[in-house]
């Protein structure tokens, strides 16, 4: 059998392959028009909640925030605050995005509806369909995964009787994951999108260190309309070591920053300086 032959077959095999593992991914069907990472489908479906002749508009408060976004934009490059008015009329109807927001934002873009929508089921930060009140969003990336981000989803999804993507029947959790957050020192950790006062305040916020007893008392607190302390949940500060720093004790020795705004001794010595050379000419 020729090589040509032999890779055409093993392409084959990698193709089945492939199609059985992924048919199921994060619990989320690929041949399915949902993705993974994120609430809602690739195309529009017609709800009753959110339908063409839904009607979408920013407040009067969100249309000032509206100006300072467009501002930091050229006027002939408005499109270019599509993805944070879009973070912003999601904020606004507590934490999904319908497509009379998404025409709206056309609107004020100045750009053809399609483009807001290519980005709004592009980006797995906007949600196409209704979220809980806290959507909880754990980090499945590698550091996460080494230090049992299975365990808190699992804790999740046995406390409060849902699956990931799925929100619980009271309306007030949804869970859902993230790729990398950034905060890998602190892991494992989550996310909390906070919408219980949409739209005139909203919050996302890491917790950091978690063990599934810590994270079910966040969510408990959350659930009695309580705000838990963001941050690592272990003691320590920032990143820190758990016992306190072990190096930077001290002043660095040097070399030292020369600029005279982050260094006294050097700004003494300007204005030393400074304050000779007026005595010379007068």
């Amino acid at each position: 059998m020729s090589f040509a032959k032999l890779a055409q077959n093993f392409l084959r095999r990698q193709a089945r392959s492939s199609l059985k593992h992924n048919r199921l991914f994060n619990g989320v069907s690929l041949t399915s028009p949902h993705r993974a990472y994120t609430i809602g489908p690739f195309h529009h479906q017609e709800t009753i909640e959110d339908n063409i002749d839904t009607p979408f508009d920013f407040t009067k408060d969100n249309y000032k925030k509206v100006e300072k976004i467009l501002a930091k934009y050229p006027t002939k490059y408005k499109r270019s605050a599509i993805l944070p008015l879009l973070h912003l009329a999601q904020e606004q109807d507590a934490g999904w995005l319908k497509l009379g927001a998404m025409n709206k934002v056309a609107e004020i873009c100045h750009v053809h509806p399609m483009a807001v929508y290519e980005c709004a089921t592009f980006y797995s930060m906007y949600n196409r369909r209704k979220v809980g009140k806290y959507h909880l969003l754990v980090c499945k990336t590698t550091p996460c995964q080494i230090r049992g981000c299975d365990v808190l989803i699992e804790s999740l999804s046995q406390h409060l009787g849902i699956r990931m993507f799925e929100t619980t029947e009271d309306g007030l959790f949804t869970l859902g994951e993230m790729e990398c957050l950034g905060a890998c020192v602190n892991a494992p950790m989550i996310a909390i999108a906070d919408y219980s006062n949409a739209p005139h305040d909203f919050t996302y916020d890491y917790y950091e260190d978690l063990t599934p007893k810590k994270l079910l008392q966040i969510v408990e607190a959350f659930r009695r309309g309580e705000k838990p302390t963001p941050g690592p949940q272990n003691g320590r500060k920032g990143c820190e070591p758990l016992g306190g720093k072990t190096s930077l004790n001290t002043p660095p020795r040097g070399p030292c920053c020369l600029h005279p705004d982050l260094n006294p001794e050097i700004k003494k010595q300007k204005e030393a300086e400074e304050a000779a050379k007026k005595q010379e000419s007068a």
